[in-house]
């Protein structure tokens, strides 16, 4: 029996609500980090882990979260994600140290692997697959370009004002609301008998904090530290046990049958890039505004708005482009227009304007993200069968926050490569060029990828189709 369409409307808004919490957080400590920097003693290279502490659990739980909610009840994990979330986010607000901080973001990133899959599942098993979930898509990321706004530019005007903390105490009455909303409005999905793949989610987790710790590491030691090498090769073990262990797992919580599928599989990787070189843009940016440019943390959040307008329009109008132009074709121009906005960006130096070096090429990159997002995510979940929506959904949030923190730790590698006896505001710009093209590489990388596995089989369909019916 169909669900009444008041009720759709009221766990569209629960859903988009909790992710809201979840990007705003995000975006909120990415304008937030030189005072964090400052007040809680990171060093440059340290500071990259209070993005990834929370990245990496976030990513690393996604599949057992999105696994619990199919077994438990998505309603459950939905309520107990959004509490976890919320607790560590006062945590976070009254750290005290450096280690409290990282500690804290990893425990926020548990709460969002349990949070994040269940909001996407809940969507997916809500809206039926067409244009009703084409559109229910667009507004789940829409309001994630509208988060990122509002939290860039409240996290610099709370930082610069008041204190950072004060963004991540907003999450308690929104995160209060949410659960008690989702309590009255919400009805328990089907539980189903199975046990949880901890195994998988423990190799996964620690083989890719592994990873990204070799990589962040080597920016301080270099490549050929004993500790980097072990890292990495250890990174390289844990991620094989977790294939194996997936291949041969009754009950995997990444079924390997969901790369059978070139279009899912295409999207995984693109997304995975994407999302490293986007998280580059923002890290790298933040910093470049304020320590090369000297704009004031307030200043810096209001700098991004001609990126985050711009992907709120555009996403807006995703459903009618999808219509006319096609889901491949409509995401590989929106990588395009974020590529060429990237790499006009990583030209930007410390005697070069905003208007021409900074916000013109954001406006490309908004354009391209608004365009990109919606797109990655249908691809993502297409043709998934519904007992596998909730590690459909998990697989790609992994690959959101993989890409995130991978890409983070990939590009602080890079910046720190070639620097010499370079310092201040120079050395600064230099990290910034140099991370920025290697993120435009992604985005290059991505599209490729984008154009062969998902653009040109559909090409492909097509035209066997016409043929058939000719």
């Amino acid at each position: 029996m169909s669900t009444p369409a008041p009720h759709k409307t009221a766990i569209l808004a629960i859903i988009l609500v909790s992710y809201v919490m979840i990007v705003l957080d995000t975006s909120i400590v990415l304008t937030g980090l030189p005072k964090i920097h400052q007040s809680l003693g990171f060093t440059d290279a340290g500071l990259a882990w209070v993005q990834s502490a929370y990245t990496l659990t976030f990513g690393g739980f996604l599949l057992l979260g999105a696994r619990a909610g199919d077994i438990l009840g998505r309603r459950l994990m939905l309520i107990v994600g959004l509490a976890l979330f919320t607790l560590a986010s006062l945590a976070i607000g009254a750290a005290q140290s450096a280690a409290w901080m990282i500690s804290a973001r990893a425990i926020q990133g548990l709460g969002a692997a349990i949070l994040a899959p269940s909001t996407l599942a809940l969507l997916q098993t809500t809206f039926a697959e067409g244009s009703e979930r084409t559109r229910a898509v667009s507004y789940y990321s829409a309001v994630a370009g509208v988060a990122a706004s509002v939290g860039l530019v409240l996290g610099g005007v709370l930082a610069d004002w008041i204190s950072w903390r004060v963004g991540f105490f907003i999450n308690l009455p929104i995160g209060i609301a949410m659960i008690i909303a989702a309590r009255r409005t919400i009805v328990e999905t089907e539980q189903r008998a199975g046990q949880l793949d901890i195994v998988g989610a423990l190799t996964s987790t620690v083989g890719m904090t592994a990873l990204v710790y070799g990589f962040i590491r080597s920016a301080d030691t270099g490549w050929a530290n004993a500790g980097t090498i072990a890292s990495l090769a250890g990174a390289v073990l844990l991620l094989g046990v977790f294939v194996v262990n997936e291949w041969n797992a009754k009950q995997p919580i990444m079924p390997l049958r969901l790369f059978a599928s070139r279009e899912r599989a295409g999207a995984y990787a693109a997304r995975i890039l994407f999302l490293g070189a986007m998280i580059g843009f923002f890290f790298f940016t933040t910093q470049y505004l304020q320590g090369v440019l000297n704009y004031r943390a307030s200043l810096t959040g209001m700098a991004f708005l001609p990126m985050t307008m711009v992907n709120f329009a555009v996403a807006m109008v995703v459903p009618q482009l999808t219509r006319r132009f096609g889901n491949g074709r409509l995401l590989a121009c929106g990588l395009t227009l974020c590529l060429a906005g990237m790499v006009w960006l990583s030209r930007a130096s410390f005697d070069t304007s905003y208007l021409t070096s900074v916000a013109l090429p954001m406006v490309l990159i908004g354009a391209g993200q608004g365009m990109a997002l919606s797109p990655l995510t249908t691809s993502g979940i297409a043709g998934v069968a519904p007992q596998d929506a909730g590690a459909a959904s998990g697989v790609v949030n992994v690959a959101h926050q993989l890409g995130n923190s991978l890409g983070l730790g990939v590009l602080v590698a890079v910046a720190a490569v070639g620097a010499g006896a370079l310092d201040g505001r120079e050395l600064l710009a230099y990290r910034v060029g140099t991370a920025l093209t290697a993120g435009s590489a992604m985005l290059a990388f991505a599209l490729l990828i984008v154009c062969a596995l998902i653009v040109r089989p559909r090409k492909s369909a097509q035209a066997v189709a016409s043929g058939a019916n000719a």
